[in-house]
């Protein structure tokens, strides 16, 4: 079964890596760019949430499930960064993500590499370690969210 799970993991992984170098050539308007982006964080924010309730007590923790969830938001921090490119500003993000660009792109990278140790810690089935990470990758995503996100 674990092997199943790797092999479509790799297999979604090679084509959102494949669909990303595409994708920002796609957007045929600034509202696809900011639907995509939007789309990418919903997601993330949804596997995010679950591996929160585990981790808080208020779900049980299911080893497998927060490693699958992990494994998705890890997977899914690439995609929305190359759906903030010239022209397509709007939605829900600042001007600054724009006008202070290497401050958003280094939170963007700062936020990979904790979500990255996130799904690390949750491969390994450690709760202590998953705690640990889940609060290090909140605490990205909040500093960005205070950054850069329209209130």
């Amino acid at each position: 079964m674990m092997k199943l799970q790797k092999f479509v993991l790799a297999s979604i992984t090679t084509v959102l890596t494949i669909g990303t170098g595409l994708a920002f050539a796609q957007f045929q308007k600034p509202e696809d760019a900011i639907k995509y982006r939007q789309s990418a964080f919903t997601v993330m924010a949804n596997s995010f949430g679950k591996i929160g309730a585990a981790v808080k007590g208020e779900a049980p923790y299911n080893k497998d499930e927060v490693a699958k969830n992990a494994a998705i938001v890890a997977t899914l921090s690439s995609l929305p960064w190359q759906a903030f490119g010239p022209g397509t500003e709007g939605g829900k993000a600042q001007a600054d993500v724009w006008s202070d660009n290497a401050k958003f792109k280094a939170a963007a990278d700062k936020m990979q590499l904790a979500v990255a140790d996130l799904n690390k810690a949750a491969q390994s089935g450690d709760l202590d370690s998953i705690k640990k990470t889940f609060g290090a990758a909140g605490a990205t995503c909040k500093g960005c969210h205070d950054d850069f996100k329209k209130k």
